[in-house]
């Protein structure tokens, strides 16, 4: 009950546009009780006292209520899918922005494809379960309410076996919706398994091909495509069965009626005009019935929705309890003793590592792969937080910091480039296009060696790179990575392997816009190729989560120790 009345809450702000659709379902309602009622007068005033006037009159009554009933149908079913739209964009809304704010710790659990399941299939379903069922609900209870009215006033001893009927159908109702809320629950689980095959399979098609892994997952497919049909069978055995169950209680109740009310007409107790108008009714009383039961599987499947959504919105959102706004940062940075290890991970990340970093130094990091390079420059934009030790930039605790002034700081190029689905211009002022000149944007795209091939493209700057880039080279990618770190000119900058996927001549390019990107900058090298960092000001050296070793290039290699092995090992075959 809980969950929906939250779920109204989202409905609240459109109550205007909601109460129009509900007095249209009501008038709905009335019209068909009123169809009911009509049977009696026909019955009675043309073929039994064959009044003339009211032969012209009864027809015309029954056209207009058939009018109204139509215009409450077509009233209410435009505002409440109106209504429904409204809430699937604003929950649509809440997400997105929520999953903006989480931190990136959050994502490491959750998969894309169960997001967009989430985004697509759980949000449509809510809507079902806020609006549309609704409809149903306050429609055919108002119809079945007249009707009962009208049976009551026809003769209330018979109406008394229909009332019989509703302890056993609510048990039947509760009963079955336990099931379906549970089996609505677990579909949606599979939908995102399924959404979660497609995803890799599109992204890894190259893969999948080169390595003929089509039947692989075309295997992986089908399973998670008969999890979805078995628990949508689940849903259909819950719900079909609800509804001939409730409605042999409605037969068996019905049955009884006609069978009594048989016997006062035999026994010529009957006015016929009411006799017809109760049979009429009670008859009626069926389709809302059926109806009613049926929306039991639509609103246990938005709950299950709901759950799934709300999930997402009260998920806690990355910490930004710092105060200091930091205005333009000189690029003093320390690692003081930090520790950090992930959920996920039997040992530590990193282990008392302690590094200062003076303002326009370059660091490169280097060691084996899972040594801690890359969870050590994770730290400073705080995409997370150690577990012991603090890291300052300027003096200023990094937990002491907003968030907005502390990544404001920080440009990031790395060997995975993310890129959108947008154009070259977007790309590079990714973020403030509206506030950044064609003349910057060219500056920067100049400055990263990038221009020359931007030129060429189809419409220059204004050329779509298709997902991700797919229509540039990888060199390409990088530049324009480049252009946009540039374009932000942030005093520190973190290298995360920018150029270990490149050949030699991409290298060769992204390395001198690399050069330009680090002039006057606090800059962090993540390299596994060392002949990109032998002019670096320092190289530490992790192993296992620690430092073992810091130096120049040369003072690294007169040690002979891990460094100078790396080396040699890495040209050897040089």
């Amino acid at each position: 009950m809980d969950l929906y009345k939250r779920l109204l809450r989202h409905v609240w702000p459109y109550r205007g546009a909601l109460a129009l659709g509900i007095v249209a379902m009501i008038v709905g309602g009335l019209a068909d009780a009123a169809l009911v009622k009509l049977t009696g007068p026909l019955v009675n005033e043309l073929f039994v006292n064959k009044n003339r006037e009211l032969a012209i009159l009864l027809p015309l009554g029954v056209i207009a209520v058939f009018l109204v009933s139509g215009l409450a149908s077509f009233t209410s079913g435009y505002m409440t899918q109106w209504v429904s739209n409204k809430v699937i964009l604003d929950l649509r809304g809440l997400m997105f922005t929520q999953l903006l704010r989480l931190p990136p710790a959050w994502f490491d659990e959750a998969t894309t494809a169960r997001l967009v399941a989430k985004f697509t299939n759980d949000v449509t379903n809510i809507a079902a379960a806020s609006t549309s069922v609704l409809t149903v609900f306050v429609r055919d209870t108002v119809t079945i309410v007249a009707l009962l009215t009208i049976l009551l006033y026809s003769n209330w001893k018979l109406t008394l076996i229909t009332l019989a009927v509703i302890p056993p159908t609510a048990l039947v109702v509760r009963y079955f919706s336990k099931r379906l809320r549970a089996t609505s629950r677990a579909s949606q689980q599979a939908i995102g398994g399924i959404a979660t095959v497609l995803d890799e399979t599109i992204a890894n098609l190259r893969v999948v091909k080169i390595f003929g892994g089509q039947s692989y997952e075309s295997s992986r497919f089908r399973e998670a495509n008969e999890r979805i049909r078995r628990y949508n069978m689940k849903q259909s055995v819950a719900a079909s069965a609800s509804v001939p169950i409730t409605q042999l209680l409605v037969a068996c109740a019905v049955a009884a009626i006609i069978y009594f009310a048989a016997q006062e007409a035999l026994s010529g107790n009957s006015d016929v005009g009411k006799f017809v108008e109760f049979i009429a009714a009670t008859g009626m009383l069926l389709q809302p019935l059926k109806r009613l039961t049926g929306i039991n599987e639509h609103l246990q499947k938005g709950l299950a929705a709901a759950e799934s959504v709300f999930g997402v919105i009260d998920e806690k959102a990355e910490d930004d309890l710092g105060t200091v706004a930091l205005d333009r940062a000189r690029g003093e940075i320390r690692y003081d003793n930090v520790t950090l290890a992930y959920k996920s991970s039997p040992r530590p990340a990193l282990e008392g590592v302690s590094l200062d970093i003076r303002p326009g130094e370059t660091i490169a990091l280097v060691g084996a792969s899972g040594s801690g390079k890359t969870s050590l420059i994770h730290l400073l934009p705080r995409f997370y937080h150690p577990g012991s030790g603090r890291i300052t930039i300027d003096g200023h605790d990094l937990e002491a910091l907003t968030l907005e002034s502390l990544r404001r700081q920080i440009s990031l190029v790395s060997q995975n480039v993310v890129l959108f689905n947008d154009t070259v211009a977007a790309n590079i002022a990714y973020g403030r296009l509206e506030q950044t000149s064609e003349a910057d944007i060219i500056r920067a795209a100049e400055a990263a060696h990038a221009m020359d091939f931007i030129r060429q493209l189809p419409e220059g700057l204004a050329t779509p790179i298709g997902e991700n880039g797919a229509k540039l080279s990888g060199g390409q990618r990088q530049r324009i990575a480049i252009a946009r770190a540039l374009l932000k000119d942030a005093p520190i900058l973190l290298l995360d392997e920018a150029t270990s996927a490149l050949d030699t001549e991409s290298e060769r390019a992204v390395q001198a816009a690399l050069e330009e990107l680090m002039k006057g900058r606090t800059t962090i090298v993540v390299a596994h190729r060392l002949s990109t960092i032998e002019n670096a000001d320092r190289i530490v050296v992790l192993a296992h989560g620690r430092i073992v070793e810091v130096g120049s290039h040369r003072e690294l290699i007169g040690r002979g120790g891990v460094y100078a092995g790396l080396h040699r090992l890495q040209f050897a075959g040089a």
